[in-house]
């Protein structure tokens, strides 16, 4: 990370404690393409700050992404619900995409969970159902990270944490997650590539999320939400906003697996 870009994320996470009058965040909640009703479980509600009146955030640009970060309580603990990301797609840089998390980080939260909505390469993995998030392939063809800074990701989504969703969900499964750069959904013949290289489930985001969040130190949990099948593996065309849909009929599900994660981190 660049002094630049951690002098931005540590204003943000300054302009955001003056906002919402807390020191410190205990763990930020990224929440994905049509989990926003997820996010009313995660505790009591406080103060809503527009990513946009914040240092290096860029206005919300994708249907689904309200832009907004949310402070909330839980029991006796303070959370970051970030309503909304910047992917790579929207064409600002993995500095822009990662800025979410590098705040979250830098106004305290030692844990990151990471959702997404994701389409399902296995078809074990039904629509509306949780995916917990065990490893990634980043073929977005960039990286969070600048100069030779060689961050371990041999663990990058903690399996510690994966144990306590498990606890609270003890049907979760688990797969890899493939990041593709986007905007264009995948073709037939890229799925069949995804499938031959140990890949479960496709979306857009969250990889470079990951890479920033455990060069900081902080642990990643990752849950996909999966919303619709694979190009190549149904006969129905992916469309964006049955995308969304899918993914608002099944967060407020999720929202309790949330809630019950927030509880124990």
């Amino acid at each position: 990370m660049t002094t630049e870009a951690l002098q931005t994320a540590q204003r943000a996470a300054d302009e955001l404690r003056s906002h919402t009058g807390v020191d410190s965040y205990k763990a930020a909640f990224v929440m994905g393409s049509g989990w926003a009703p997820g996010a009313d479980a995660l505790g009591e509600e406080g103060t809503e700050v527009p990513m946009s009146a914040l240092p290096g955030f860029r206005p919300p640009a994708v249907t689904g992404h309200p832009g907004r970060i949310r402070s909330v309580r839980s029991g006796d603990r303070d959370m970051l619900v970030l309503l909304g990301r910047t992917h790579l797609y929207e064409g600002h840089g993995p500095a822009a995409v990662v800025h979410g998390v590098r705040t979250a980080i830098a106004a305290g939260a030692s844990t990151v969970v990471l959702t997404n909505a994701a389409g399902s390469l296995d078809r074990e993995l039904t629509v509306g159902s949780p995916v917990l998030i065990a490893d990634h392939i980043n073929l977005t063809g960039a990286s969070p990270l600048d100069g030779a800074n060689f961050v371990d990701l041999s663990e990058t989504y903690s399996a510690s944490l994966r144990a306590v969703a498990r606890e609270a969900n003890a049907e979760l499964r688990e797969g890899v997650y493939a990041a593709m750069r986007g905007p264009q959904f995948e073709t037939p013949a890229e799925i069949r590539m995804l499938r031959a290289m140990g890949a479960d489930l496709v979306g857009m985001s969250t990889a470079l999320e990951a890479v920033a969040a455990r060069e900081q130190g902080a642990s990643v949990l990752g849950i996909s939400l999966v919303t619709n099948v694979a190009a190549g593996l149904s006969d129905h065309p992916l469309d964006h906003h049955e995308v969304l849909e899918t993914g608002r009929d099944a967060a407020a599900d999720a929202g309790g697996l949330l809630a019950a994660i927030a509880a124990k981190v």
